[in-house]
């Protein structure tokens, strides 16, 4: 991301009718929800200006100084707005603290998105003037056509042979529009199903019904038939070795949903408690493994494991002293085999499937489920998550409590 000079922040801090920048004198009160709502419209670009857009906080409306301290706090606080799982996609931004007017101001950079329409809570903003709104069918529509010439993630690559019928209507209706968009915005029935379903894009278009990589994965009827390692293997082993018997086994397919479900259903079932009755005045129940660990090991498999040119499925294998859980595909991006699992480092191979999981309740938020799977081991007494990287894999060993 090119740094912005201080003489192009000027000139945008200056032009109080520019539709590129907006102007905050703190970021209390109402304001967080505000700069996310600036932050939405600036990524959707809808004046196709291809520049980014700019957020100033310690500025007035008039472009002058306020004077708010800008403390490490305010900038924690401001670049929480790309991961806190608010703005889906996610939008590409950057903070940082200028000495501009002789005071100090943060400085919010945020790129146009490769994915259009980007939503905050559910409704799609963009910027009319010096205005922000929320886009109307027609815009709507502009939006979506804009995203047909980007080079898109794979997750967004339509899949030929599929066709709007291998969708479920039902599953796109009854749970997951409810769940993606305001109830004021479900209320206007201008939209037609294939209009809806092209915003959420898990067709191409409204006029090119192809299904994408993500609408067969988080709507298809069976997106197995096109994806075919899009599930996950589980086996229980009665050993420590591959090699031992097999004492429970089962394939995990269809939607992303359905998947996730039956896969939790299968770890609470295996993950059998001991009642210690001895040690305490009260019974306490011991787990070997913490679910909430299981399950976001489970989660950003499924996150960030590749669906390109792979037929392997993610293995989740119980051995008596161990849980693996193999992912397809190996580090992404600025993440890397030495830096792999560190605080702060991330990147995302499929960012639209990430918008899925968090639509549907599955994570909470970005780059926090490896902190959130120590953390969790560690309370509950259970040795260090070990992590094994290659250009083809991540493999992940959570050990069973002593």
């Amino acid at each position: 991301m090119k740094r912005l000079t201080d003489q192009e922040l000027l000139d945008l801090l200056d032009d109080t009718e520019s539709d590129r920048a907006e102007r905050k004198q703190s970021f209390k009160g109402d304001t967080p929800s505000k700069s996310r709502q600036a932050v939405c419209a600036f990524a959707n670009d809808l004046p196709n200006h291809n520049e980014p857009g700019i957020l100033f906080v310690g500025v007035r409306d008039d472009g002058t100084p306020s004077h708010e301290p800008i403390t490490d706090r305010l900038l924690q606080s401001l670049a929480d707005m790309k991961t806190d799982g608010n703005i889906l996609p996610m939008p590409v931004i950057s903070v940082e603290k200028r000495l501009l007017k002789g005071a100090e101001m943060a400085v919010v950079v945020v790129m146009p998105s490769d994915m259009p329409p980007v939503k905050f809570e559910g409704r799609i903003w963009i910027r009319t003037g010096p205005r922000r709104a929320i886009a109307n069918e027609q815009e709507e529509r502009i939006l979506i056509e804009k995203r047909r010439y980007k080079n898109l993630p794979f997750d967004l690559y339509p899949i030929p042979t599929a066709h709007i019928t291998d969708l479920s209507r039902v599953i796109f209706e009854a749970e997951f529009l409810p769940a993606a968009f305001a109830s004021d915005v479900l209320e206007e029935n201008g939209r037609s199903y294939e209009e809806r379903l092209a915003s959420c894009k898990m067709i191409v278009s409204p006029t090119d019904t192809t299904p994408t990589v993500l609408g067969l994965l988080a709507l298809g009827k069976s997106p197995q038939d096109f994806l075919r390692g899009a599930s996950i293997q589980f086996l229980r082993i009665d050993g420590i070795h591959l090699e031992d018997p097999v004492v429970d086994e089962e394939e995990m397919g269809g939607a992303v949903v359905e998947m996730l479900r039956r896969v939790e259903e299968k770890l609470r079932a295996h993950n059998r408690s001991a009642v210690d009755v001895t040690s305490n005045a009260t019974h306490e129940i011991e787990h070997p493994y913490p679910m909430a660990a299981l399950l976001q090991i489970v989660y950003n498999a499924v996150f960030h494991r590749t669906y390109e040119r792979t037929n392997a499925p993610i293995r989740v294998y119980w051995f008596n002293d161990r849980i693996e859980v193999n992912s397809p595909g190996g580090p992404y991006g600025n993440v890397t085999p030495e830096n792999f699992g560190q605080p702060g480092v991330t990147d995302y191979r499929n960012p639209n499937i990430g918008d899925i999981l968090k639509t549907f309740g599955f994570i909470q938020g970005f780059g926090r489920g490896i902190a959130i799977a120590r953390k969790e081991m560690q309370k509950n007494g259970n040795p260090p998550i070990e992590f094994q990287t290659n250009q083809s894999l991540v493999l992940c060993t959570l050990r069973k409590k002593p």
